[in-house]
């Protein structure tokens, strides 16, 4: 079976914290009804104007959303300028620039993400070797970010997530490798939500809720495991391997 950890060295910064789980099979490269089509656009436009509510005026450091997680950020060793990725897409909505229509999947998880104030990410699931961890790294670690030529290794005691063979996302949500990034062809797929205030942990379910409804309707997706896990169930199984 293949799993996902989180380490205690994650406990230890974000005790109260909580990460919702997608494990998603059976994806399809599927054409989009004009209803289906018109229905994630909504989504995606609700969304931007929903999301306004979380950075009302300048600066976007005023927002209490976007204090949390630099507030987070400041707790581990991260690369200069990174930032929680909910933040860029708050940052768009503040400035009047509303987040675009960019693939059926990539709009339902940022459509999810605007309205709840929550970092999403997705990754290609057969691309993961091994059990995935989020927990704090030793540095160094092959890494190759997405949209790069040149590899940009975490630092020792970062926040990422990991498989065996190297990193698979640095700065806890901030960026993405080209290893296991989603692409057209990629049928299984895991997805994580992150909430670090235990006051909103009723939210995470409900966004995750919606998130996984949305997957199955619009693309095809089969369930295979959904979870939230917690320090006091810090892993769960994502799907059985083949022998």
């Amino acid at each position: 079976m293949q799993k996902f950890i989180v380490d205690q060295s994650f406990w230890e910064l974000f005790p109260d914290a909580a990460i919702a789980v997608l494990s998603l099979s059976g994806l399809q490269a599927v054409r989009l009804s004009p209803d289906q089509a018109a229905e994630i656009s909504g989504l995606l436009a609700e969304a931007n104007r929903t999301a306004k509510k979380y950075v009302p005026a300048e600066p976007i450091s005023s927002s209490e959303t976007v204090q949390v997680w630099r507030q987070a950020y400041r707790k581990f060793p991260v690369k200069k300028g990174a930032r929680c990725s909910v933040e860029a897409l708050l940052k768009r909505v503040l400035h009047g620039n509303p987040v675009q229509s960019i693939a059926p999947s990539v709009d339902i998880t940022n459509a999810i993400s605007l309205k709840y104030a929550f970092p999403i990410g997705a990754e290609n699931l057969d691309a993961v070797k091994g059990d995935l961890h989020l927990g704090a790294v030793r540095g160094g670690e092959d890494f190759l970010p997405i949209g790069a030529e040149a590899p940009d290794p975490p630092l020792p005691g970062e926040i990422a997530y990991y498989d065996d063979i190297g990193a698979v996302c640095r700065c806890m949500n901030w960026r993405d490798g080209q290893r296991t990034q989603i692409r057209e062809d990629t049928v299984s797929e895991f997805i994580a939500m992150e909430c670090i205030e235990r006051k909103r942990r009723d939210e995470l379910v409900c966004a995750l809720d919606e998130l996984s409804g949305l997957m199955v309707k619009h693309l095809g997706a089969k369930i295979a495991a959904k979870a939230v896990v917690t320090q006091d169930n810090p892993s769960a199984v994502l799907r059985q391997m083949p022998q």
